[in-house]
């Protein structure tokens, strides 16, 4: 059977980044601690606004580099 997991990281170098972007974004959004809080206890609302967040500052940060822009 076909191993279906589709949570491997395409570049695992940038767990780390991944990981303090999400922590950038959680705080903008008003999560302070969002590393050690218990994130079953936040609404998915709240959870989703962070992976939300992120993606669309990765799309904008992917389009910039498309465009030969410099990052803000």
């Amino acid at each position: 059977m076909a191993n279906n997991n589709y949570n491997n990281k395409a570049v695992p170098e940038a767990k780390q980044a991944l990981n303090q972007m999400k922590l950038e974004t959680a705080n903008e959004l008003g999560l302070s601690n969002y590393e050690s809080m218990d994130k079953g206890n936040l609404t998915a609302r709240q959870n989703g606004y962070v992976g939300g967040n992120m993606t669309k500052k990765l799309v904008e940060m992917a389009e910039q580099q498309m465009s030969g822009q410099q990052p803000k």
